[in-house]
């Protein structure tokens, strides 16, 4: 595939924080395949197996964590950056470290941190994705952090488009090393992002009526689902339940996928660079307007049958719960920290806090539930709902 204009270039890249020895480059590799290979051998990176999805520490098999999800991300994006002409490589490593800052219990534990925060700046996921990758995941003897280039850093720091409000840990990347946060990102993180949608928006819909928590019959007569059953239907009318339900998730990514690709080119008409992109007005890589419409519609939906379902909820407060007594746990007696953590806890605030927040983020969900049970003496009940 010919390389688009307005792809980013690894021949180009602005380099990364601390200069490669070149004596030292390990396999004839560029750029962005050595910031994928650095998150694949990344401990944060393994810790998404036993991190929540949709459901908080699922027993089944078949139920998707952040692993999973991420891997799922990363295979439509190289689909979408191949087509386009784009850098596969930056692009599925930014689709492959996006839900790295997630703490345990997803959004439940991170309204917890942000809470127990709240006097010192609070808790943000992705801000903190970029905290774990430059500053906490320190494998190299010459630096902390895996010293990604700029261009991986800037797609995770805006993947979601220009930040208009910077947080703490975001301000202290920035100033350490800037990332031009008002402009949009590359058009491989604009794609990174909207394949994050296109995962979850089908996928949960496999989790959620395989834990019966969505009605097959409300999801069926949905509009931005309906015409698709329709089709299987007719298409493979005598086929077993569970694989037309297959078949129609397959459908509705590839038609999610064709869509972008369209209005991805319909968008970067005429631009000649990857500068051009980042000073768009809009988006580059989005949904037709007609199927954004409908794909804001379906969220609402999954919102409230599936994230909003009571269950949901009542083991989502739960999991707040534990986030926040881990918190106040280790702020009222530091020494349960693991050893190494402990000894690097800073005196005063609002650093000191911060590293418990930091401790906290980087568990699982089943390292969070051991934990609780050995400093409290009783194990959590009521976190799995699956």
């Amino acid at each position: 595939m010919t390389r688009a204009p307005f792809a980013s270039d690894p021949g180009q890249s602005r380099g990364r924080q601390f200069p490669l020895d070149a004596a030292l480059a390990r396999g004839p590799r560029s750029d962005y395949q050595r910031d994928r290979d650095r998150i694949i051998h990344s401990i944060a990176f393994r810790r998404l197996r036993y991190k929540t999805q949709v459901f908080i520490a699922p027993d089944g098999d078949h139920y998707r964590v952040r692993l999973t999800h991420s891997l799922e991300v990363a295979q439509i994006a190289r689909v979408i950056a191949r087509t386009l002409g784009l850098d596969e490589d930056l692009t599925e490593a930014l689709a492959l470290a996006h839900d790295i800052g997630h703490p345990p219990f997803g959004h439940a534990g991170e309204d917890a941190l942000h809470a127990a925060l709240h006097a010192h700046g609070g808790f943000d996921h992705n801000a903190h994705c970029l905290r774990t990758l430059m500053k906490l995941e320190s494998p190299y003897c010459e630096h902390d952090g895996l010293n990604l280039t700029w261009e991986m850093l800037e797609g995770l720091a805006k993947h979601n488009g220009p930040v208009g409000e910077v947080n703490w840990a975001l301000a202290e990347i920035d100033a350490a090393y800037p990332l031009e946060l008002t402009t949009w990102p590359s058009l491989e993180a604009q794609v990174a992002a909207i394949s994050d949608d296109i995962a979850y928006d089908n996928h949960d819909i496999d989790d959620g009526l395989y834990a019966g928590f969505l009605d097959l019959d409300e999801l069926l007569a949905h509009p931005f689902v309906a015409t698709h059953w329709g089709e299987v239907e007719k298409r493979y009318p005598g086929a077993p339940r569970e694989r037309q339900l297959r078949e129609l998730i397959r459908g509705q990514i590839g038609m999610m996928v064709n869509d972008v690709i369209a209005e991805t080119r319909r968008r970067t008409q005429g631009m000649t660079s990857v500068a051009d992109v980042r000073a768009a007005e809009h988006a580059s890589a989005a949904f037709s307007p007609e199927l954004a419409e409908a794909e804001r519609g379906f969220k609402r939906f999954m919102y409230e049958k599936l994230y909003y379902h009571p269950e949901q909820l009542a083991t989502a407060e739960r999991a707040r719960a534990v986030t926040a007594e881990l918190f106040a746990a280790y702020s009222q007696e530091p020494a349960h920290m693991d050893e190494s953590w402990f000894a690097r806890l800073p005196e005063h605030e609002p650093a000191r806090s911060r590293h418990i927040a930091d401790f906290i983020a980087g568990m699982t969900d089943r390292f969070a539930i051991s934990r609780h049970a050995q400093i409290y003496g009783r194990t959590p009940e009521g976190l799995r709902n699956v």
